[in-house]
């Protein structure tokens, strides 16, 4: 007797075990996340096998938690040739499983955190919560502090009232040996962070942030890698805006490249910061700062197309979704960072890097070419430090070589 699911989904009998009462709501949830009907069918697929190996088994609904799939997993690869689909099914379906609440058996094993991990936590909830810090800092500064306080204390109690200059000093001499000049010098803001953070907490009377070497560096010790303005040109004209990956790809071009956004700025833009009627658009930027930037009318112009004609159906407010199922917002800059790698790979263009930045430094450059000061490029860039935005001044050559003091001996 044949099993019927979404009209779809054919099964060879029906669904037995705890999860049969489930499957059409887990059918149901796949397809509303953006997953072909082939990768559907084969979600239910391996979820009624799962279900039946766990009625042979004894487990109820309650009790199922990641465990149980491994378990399944190596079963499945005895008696099935492996899939590479089918880990992910059973993720899937544990996800979906603990977001209706019908499941408690994978928090039932709660590892107690060490006191590195407790104090960490700690000082990345003050950052979130106090300091308005994003995500990417916080995970940029976590590790060093971590592992500062394994130097400093080992697996034992962690007694910040101990800590002492030595301790930094010895800390940071060793690790900058072994670090790239610019994690260096993370490390050490990350270093200063914590301990202000320690005297703020009352642990530290000491100011042990002044205790922390200074990482050895030039101001502007190099030009700005500017992406040039024929290769912006070539690059916007080499996306396919017939496709629906195109037409995102191009509206997230569009907003690097003529107002400067960071990579993670367009990534987590969404449909509310958007003010048509103004032309406006609302960035969140460094620090959890907001700031209204004017929506170009060719940039508007290609996130509606991408809106009307290449945004899939979701329930996410993101303005930019994944190509690929499940259909959600990006995770982050990572994502961006790839469109712009692709992109550029695609079109055959020799950029002076493969990150997204050059389009802030080239849209800088540009601006300074055409006479703004740089007072209104740092308000474009949204820099909060105007020594940030004195490094483009080296890119304008023809304005340095009237400083040029003449050569003494003259042209030879």
């Amino acid at each position: 007797m044949k099993y019927i699911i979404r009209d779809q989904v054919v099964l060879s009998r029906p669904p037995e075990g705890p999860l049969a009462a489930h499957i059409v709501s887990f059918a149901n949830s796949i397809n509303a996340q953006g997953f072909s009907v082939q990768s559907m069918k084969y979600h239910v697929r391996v979820t009624a096998d799962f279900s039946r190996w766990l009625k042979r088994t004894g487990v109820d609904l309650r009790g199922v938690g990641p465990d149980h799939a491994a378990l399944y997993l190596r079963y499945r690869a005895r008696h099935l040739r492996p899939h590479l689909g089918d880990s992910a099914a059973l993720r899937h379906l544990i996800d979906f499983l603990d977001r209706e609440d019908l499941i408690v058996g994978h928090e039932i094993q709660v590892r107690r955190p060490t006191p590195i991990e407790c104090c960490t936590q700690a000082y990345a909830e003050y950052l979130r919560e106090a300091r308005a810090l994003c995500k990417e800092t916080i995970v940029g500064y976590v590790p060093f502090v971590r592992d500062f306080l394994g130097d400093c204390f080992g697996n034992g109690r962690v007694r910040l009232s101990c800590l002492r200059p030595s301790d930094v000093v010895r800390f940071v001499q060793h690790q900058a040996l072994c670090l790239h000049l610019r994690r260096a010098k993370l490390m050490t803001t990350a270093l200063r962070s914590f301990l202000h953070y320690a005297r703020y907490r009352g642990d530290v009377t000491l100011d042990l942030a002044d205790a922390v070497p200074a990482v050895a560096n030039w101001s502007m010790p190099s030009i700005p890698r500017a992406i040039a303005p024929e290769q912006i040109r070539q690059l916007l004209a080499s996306i396919d805006r017939q496709t629906a990956i195109g037409r995102r790809d191009y509206a997230v071009m569009l907003l690097l490249a003529r107002l400067g956004l960071r990579l993670r700025e367009v990534a987590f833009l969404e449909l509310d910061d958007i003010d048509w009627r103004a032309g406006h658009l609302s960035v969140r930027g460094k620090g959890g700062q907001r700031n209204e930037l004017p929506l170009p009318h060719d940039v508007g112009k290609a996130i509606v197309a991408y809106l009307q004609h290449g945004r899939s159906p979701s329930t996410s407010r993101r303005i930019f979704l994944r190509a690929r199922a499940p259909i959600t917002g990006f995770r982050g800059a990572c994502a961006v960072g790839s469109i712009v790698r692709h992109s550029l790979q695609r079109a055959g263009i020799n950029a002076p890097t493969m990150g997204g930045h050059q389009f802030r430094h080239g849209l800088a450059t540009e601006m300074l070419r055409r006479g703004a000061s740089l007072g209104e490029i740092g308000e474009l860039l949204r820099h909060r430090d105007p020594q940030t935005t004195k490094i483009y001044t080296k890119v304008d050559i023809k304005a340095l070589r009237t400083l040029a003091v003449p050569w003494p001996g003259g042209v030879r």
